[in-house]
């Protein structure tokens, strides 16, 4: 008897529902950069991860441009991500998700 694979499973930031994660989009914030002090010097930069396997702290969103807008209402990839996003890269990663969802 052949065992099923196990599907990983990861949460909407935006509906909040459990779905496979090849579903899902994630976006990642890179590392931060500090000085030997320990201050930030560079801001890891925030993306969209296609592949799943950019290294940095992830968020998980559905490719629906409402699980966006609404995560972003609620500043939940800022509190998953653990920082302050600026609205200039929250409109280029929707600008990305609008491309991916048009193809």
């Amino acid at each position: 008897m052949k065992q099923q694979k196990k599907i990983p499973l990861r949460k909407c930031t935006g509906c909040g529902e459990m779905k496979p994660k090849r579903e899902l989009i994630r976006v990642v914030k890179s590392k931060d950069v500090s000085d030997d002090g320990g201050s930030i010097t560079v801001p890891g930069e925030i993306s969209l991860d296609l592949t799943g396997k950019k290294p940095g702290r992830g968020a998980y969103v559905c490719k629906n441009p409402e699980c966006f807008e609404l995560a972003r209402k609620a500043r939940r990839f800022e509190r998953s991500l653990s920082c302050k996003i600026p609205d200039g890269v929250f409109e280029q990663l929707k600008e990305e998700l609008d491309s991916l969802t048009m193809e």
